[in-house]
């Protein structure tokens, strides 16, 4: 939907407001006419309703106000002596219209100075839970996001079962898309495992002003751009066309910036020509097979030299293949006395994979000797052909098209290249685009297979891990990492644990809790 048609539905709204309260805002006191005025009218409500005048803000924050909308309805009942069960069952489950029976068939009397408390504990704990809901989902939407890691393709640097709080302020939060969801949850309610979302009406993309740009090899949380799964837990669900909003959450390196050329030669990013240099706690990691000359605990290699667990061993051959091994750790591996040979397990130049971007025949890339392609950035000009129409196909119909609510489609006639039926020559890009890849370049899904990540799909900066979690270890003492808790994601040198700090700062808030309870009790 338009912002032209979302503002004809504020109106139809308004009017539906206007038509069932006027007369009980005559009751309370209050002119007729103001329950027309958009946002005044809702100022004046909560002044009725005896609530503080921010709470008209609540009503018009996404997926917020789906939890404000009935808690205003009941209210507004409360208001006139509507206190009943039925009553509340009544205004929310007909979404608030009957009040327009309240209101033109129902003598009632305006409560003036309504008790606010509510009448029993149940309902005490049920007001508790409902405002810490909206609390949580406005800082869930707005400023921080919890998020799990699933995958080892930044292993060193994040590993898997790192929980991390994702900025959505860093590079400013994304409005919701879709406003008819579920709170604090993605694409799948938890638990019952159905759809969280419905998917129309869609609000227009837009973006709060953030106060920093991404910077090369930050650490950078998207919505995964070709996602079509169903069920973000489950990679063999059904096919879906999810919106911007509800795409699976990917984490990845930002290894390429708009205006960037980019090019992978043996596994290294090089932009512009010139090879990437990462930051210290990053750690550039290949797949190799080990032969041993006999069979040896994996588990004595992986603790040695610091390998991951994802590994297959050959026993005909007492060969190892290993996912993840780092530069250091490979040299160090090599001077064993029983690793009888160490091959590279990457792919060859000129040597095509059809599974790599732009999965076109003619591109003879894969993931280790890749490009060099341009990385789009707004406002630059390409020249499309038949030949490069491949890299940015989908930026034109999809990112710049179908996604902020243009009808972009391309075809060819011959070796002319066509947009909504006009000659395509060259393109002009409306966003920036960035290139997204893990630290393990042999075990990663990232932008070498599915291309460039618009920043209309950007969701936030990683910037604390504040629990890790190991489930291979044994006993749950060892499955927390105690020395990644409470470490910064971003930074140079080994992470620094601010845990100890953390629980002095708790102890010191509850002792000052303590004697200040206890000083008021005296007084």
């Amino acid at each position: 939907m338009s912002w032209t048609g979302w503002l004809l539905f504020i109106i139809a709204v308004q009017v539906i407001h206007f038509l069932g309260t006027w007369k009980l805002y005559v009751k309370a006191g209050r002119h007729a006419w103001e329950a027309a005025v958009p946002v005044y009218n809702a100022v004046v409500l909560m002044k009725i309703i005896n609530r503080p005048w921010w709470w008209t803000i609540l009503l018009f924050i996404p997926i917020v106000n789906l939890i404000m909308f009935p808690v205003v309805w009941v209210e507004t009942l409360r208001s006139f002596g509507k206190n009943s069960m039925i009553d509340t069952l009544l205004g929310v489950l007909t979404c608030g219209l009957y009040i327009y029976y309240i209101n033109y068939t129902q003598d009632v009397k305006y409560i003036e100075d309504r008790s606010l408390k509510p009448r029993t504990s149940g309902g005490e704990w049920v007001s508790s839970i409902l405002f810490a809901v909206v609390a949580a989902t406005i800082v869930h939407t707005y400023v921080m996001q919890p998020f799990t890691i699933p995958t080892s393709s930044l292993e060193k640097t994040l590993l898997v079962g790192d929980f991390l709080f994702v900025s959505k302020f860093h590079y400013g939060a994304r409005l919701p898309m879709t406003p008819l969801s579920f709170p604090m949850v993605h694409d799948t309610i938890p638990v019952v495992k159905s759809k969280s979302y419905i998917k129309k009406p869609q609000i227009p993309y837009f973006r709060f002003p953030g106060f920093q740009k991404i910077k090369r090899n930050d650490i950078v949380v998207f919505s995964w751009p070709t996602d079509t799964l169903t069920n973000i837990t489950d990679p063999f669900s059904k096919v879906d066309i999810k919106p911007l909003d509800k795409k699976s959450n990917y984490v990845k390196r930002c290894v390429g910036l708009p205006g960037d050329s980019l090019s992978v030669r043996d596994g290294y990013v090089f932009i512009n020509g010139e090879q990437n240099k990462l930051p210290s706690r990053a750690k550039l990691q290949f797949a190799y097979a080990v032969q041993t000359n006999s069979a040896i605990n994996p588990q004595l290699l992986m603790d040695r030299y610091n390998l991951t667990d994802r590994y297959q061993y050959d026993n005909q051959r007492n060969v190892y293949y290993f996912a993840a091994i780092s530069d250091e750790s490979l040299e160090l591996l090599k001077k064993n006395p029983s690793v009888v040979n160490v091959v590279s397990l990457k792919g060859k130049e000129g040597e095509g994979n059809a599974a790599t971007f732009p999965q076109d025949p003619n591109y003879n890339w894969n993931t280790d000797y890749f490009g060099a392609l341009y990385i789009p950035k707004a406002g630059a000009t390409v020249a499309i052909t038949p030949e490069t129409l491949p890299l940015y196909r989908r930026i034109i119909e999809v990112y710049e098209g179908s996604e902020i609510g243009y009808d972009n489609k391309i075809t060819q006639s011959g070796t002319e290249v066509l947009l909504n039926g006009s000659p395509l020559t060259e393109y002009t890009f409306k966003l920036d685009y960035y290139w997204m890849m893990g630290d393990n370049r042999n075990n990663s899904q990232d932008a070498r297979m599915w291309g460039f990540v618009p920043f209309t799909h950007v969701l936030g900066k990683p910037v604390f891990v504040w629990m890790s979690w190991d489930t291979n270890a044994k006993g749950i003492m060892n499955k927390i990492r105690w020395e990644r808790m409470f470490t910064t994601v971003g930074g140079e040198g080994a992470p620094v644990s601010y845990f100890k700090y953390f629980l002095v700062f708790l102890a010191g808030w509850f002792i000052f809790d303590f004697f200040r309870k206890r000083k008021k009790k005296v007084s």
